[in-house]
C-alpha cells in the first residue's frame, strides 16, 4: 500500500522507502525514511501510516526519521513468526542492527508507544531518548480501555479526535473514490487491526509494567488534553514507573499528534535535540 502525502495537505517532503529483512528473511519490514541528522524512530499505532504526517515532517527538518510499518501491515511481513510484544520488540532490536543504527531516539503513539517502551526496557542501550505519545501497555481496572480493534469506525472516531469534524480528522480518512476503493480500504483496515490486535488482545497488559523500571533513557510522555480513548491516568502510571519521566499535555484528543502537529513536534524537538548534541 502506498504511503504518500495526506489529502488536502500542501506539497511537502516525500519520504523514501526501505525494506529490510531480518532472521534470514522470516521478517521483512517496510520503512519510510526522511530527513537528516541523528536518527529518530517513530512507531505508529492502530491507525497505521496513511500519509507522511506533518509532525514527522517537522521532526525530519532536524532528525533523520525512520517510520517502520509493523509486521502484517502495509507491506511488512513476518507477523506469523511473532506472538508477543516482547517478540516484536526484539525484532525491532534486530532491525535497528540491520540498519546499522546502534542507538536512536524512540517515539511511539499508543500501540507504537508500547513497542517503543518495550524496546527501551529490553535494550536500554538502543534508546538515546524516549517519547511516548499516549502509550498503551498497562491496564488499570478503574480506567478500562476500549477494544480499538473491534469498534466500528462510527464508534471509534469520537474517541480518537477532539473534534471528529475537524479538517485534521477529515483529511486523515477521506471517503473512498468508488466502491472498489471502499472494499480495498475495509480489507486493509481489518488486516491492520488484526495484526496489531494479535499482540494486545484481550488486554494490553503483557507484563510491560514489570520492565518499565529498566528504562534508563530520558523519557517524555505527551498526552492529549481531551484524550477520550486513553485516560490520563495511564500517563500518570507510566510516569510513576519510569524514573525521571515527565508528562506534558498537548491540545487535542487521542490523535493530538495529527490535530496539533506543530505543538507535538515542538515538544519532541525541545526534548530530543539536547540529547542528540
Amino acid at each position: 500500500m502506498a504511503v504518500g502525502r495526506c489529502a488536502g495537505c500542501p506539497a511537502r517532503m516525500t519520504p523514501r522507502e526501505r525494506v529490510v529483512a531480518i532472521r534470514e528473511g522470516a521478517v521483512s519490514l517496510r520503512c519510510l525514511v526522511e530527513g537528516r541528522g541523528a536518527p529518530v524512530v517513530f512507531f505508529h499505532s492502530f491507525e497505521g501510516l496513511r500519509a507522511w504526517p506533518e509532525f514527522l515532517e517537522r521532526l525530519a527538518r532536524r532528525f533523520t526519521v525512520y517510520a517502520p510499518l509493523h509486521p502484517g501491515t502495509q507491506g511488512s511481513d513476518g507477523l506469523e513468526t511473532l506472538d508477543e510484544p516482547l517478540d516484536l520488540a526484539l525484532a525491532y532490536d534486530e532491525w535497528l542492527g540491520a540498519l546499522g543504527l546502534g542507538s536512536a531516539s524512540l517515539v511511539g503513539h499508543f500501540f507504537g508507544g508500547m513497542v517503543a517502551a518495550e524496546l527501551a526496557a529490553l535494550c536500554p542501550g538502543r534508546a538515546r531518548g524516549l517519547v511516548l505519545l499516549s502509550p498503551m501497555g498497562l491496564w488499570l481496572d478503574e480506567a478500562p480501555l476500549p477494544d480499538v480493534a473491534s469498534l466500528p469506525p462510527a464508534d471509534l472516531q469520537p474517541l480518537l479526535w477532539k473534534n471528529p469534524a475537524s479538517a485534521s480528522a477529515r483529511a486523515w480518512a477521506p471517503p473512498p473514490a468508488d466502491e472498489e476503493a471502499k472494499v480495498a480500504m475495509q480489507i486493509e483496515r481489518i488486516e491492520r487491526l488484526a495484526a496489531m490486535g494479535k499482540f494486545v488482545w484481550p488486554l494490553p497488559d503483557r507484563g510491560l509494567k514489570k520492565r518499565l523500571h529498566r528504562i534508563s533513557a530520558p523519557t517524555l510522555l505527551l498526552w492529549g488534553d481531551a484524550d477520550r480513548l486513553n485516560p490520563l491516568a495511564y500517563g500518570e502510571e507510566f510516569v510513576r514507573r519510569i524514573k525521571g519521566a515527565e508528562l506534558r499535555l498537548v491540545a487535542g484528543g487521542h490523535m493530538f499528534p495529527y490535530e496539533s502537529a506543530e505543538a507535538t513536534a515542538g515538544s519532541i524537538l525541545d526534548f530530543l535535540a539536547p540529547l542528540a548534541a
